[in-house]
């Protein structure tokens, strides 16, 4: 077949996306594989903050804070969803003409510079590397329907052509995009109770893998130290920077914050919820000085933004521990 769907459900222009990519969110989107993923169960009607307490095990890696994804195991356990790894021997476009009319979805890299959804940013400017989901294929119409960052997609005609490489020959140099077989053909849809349940045991053994050491101190420490570097690299080396740092620090307690919310509504744990947006709040404040610092080649002392995330860490983590 080579007009497919595989979620009728989704289309782009109507497409609504999930709460945790709500406008009014601290940070919008996360990264692009969690991103996909929050869509995807949304558009399976499953709830996705279930599957959040992954982010409680994030570290600070020396040049970058852990890029932080779902495991399969959690996402087979919670919603009954079979992520494998996708050989690609042969033109995506055949694997994805296959199985997408098999309904299964096919989780791929691909270059944002055809991807029409980052207009203003990537497309037709820079080529980036990223993750989306195949969902709706038109081979004859050259179109596709796909999952990114914070909602439901369409691209066409050059970028159709362009993201699956229709206009080259065959280049034993080029290697394969990485890609992954998401089978819902044995979806389950438990009750908020029944994944709750499943989800406080993953928030068991997230927390029983947190960093020994304060990793916010560490990296206030990296980053006292880093600036001068980064103004002398310029803005768009601070860009990259950033979104390794400081924009996965606060994305990923900023899904801690509403998790662990989501997990407790008696409001016992509110206290740790509130640590966790505190440091998401903190890190948009402080990617915004850091980047004037970085354009101006001005001084930032951030020590007490820092200090005061490395707080509200020790804080969220110790009353998680003790529950």
């Amino acid at each position: 077949m080579t007009n497919c769907r595989v979620l009728p459900e989704a289309s782009a222009g109507s497409y609504l996306p999930h709460e945790l990519h709500a406008a009014s969110r601290i940070w919008l989107e996360k990264n692009c594989y969690v991103d996909i993923w929050i869509e995807v169960l949304h558009a399976l009607r499953l709830d996705p903050v279930a599957a959040m307490p992954f982010v409680l095990a994030v570290d600070f890696e020396g040049d970058q804070w852990t890029f932080f994804k779902p495991s399969h195991d959690d996402l087979r356990a919670l919603y009954g969803v079979d992520v494998q790894e996708l050989t690609v021997w042969r033109p995506l476009i055949e694997h994805a003409a296959q199985h997408l009319s098999a309904g299964k979805l096919i989780s791929t890299e691909a270059d944002a510079f055809w991807l029409p959804d980052t207009a203003g940013t990537d497309y037709r400017q820079q080529h980036t590397k990223t993750t989306i989901v195949l969902n709706e294929i038109d081979v004859a119409q050259r179109r596709l329907g796909y999952f990114h960052n914070a909602g439901y997609h369409a691209l066409e005609g050059e970028d159709f052509v362009k993201t699956f490489r229709l206009d080259v020959d065959h280049d034993p140099e080029f290697l394969p995009l990485f890609a992954e077989l998401v089978r819902v053909d044995r979806v389950v849809h438990r009750s908020r109770d029944q994944l709750a349940a499943l989800s406080s045991a993953l928030r068991a053994k997230y927390l029983s893998r947190r960093p020994l050491v304060n990793p916010v101190r560490r990296f206030g420490e990296r980053f006292a130290r880093e600036l001068p570097l980064l103004q002398a690299a310029g803005m768009a080396h601070y860009h990259q920077w950033a979104f390794a740092t400081i924009r996965q620090l606060g994305a990923a307690f900023e899904l801690a914050a509403l998790h662990v919310a989501w997990l407790d509504p008696s409001a016992k744990l509110h206290p740790a919820a509130d640590d966790f947006e505190l440091i998401a709040q903190h890190c948009k404040t402080l990617i915004l000085k850091a980047a004037r610092a970085v354009n101006t080649g001005r001084a930032l002392d951030a020590s007490t933004l820092f200090d005061e995330m490395a707080g509200a860490w020790d804080r969220g983590m110790a009353a998680l521990a003790t529950a």
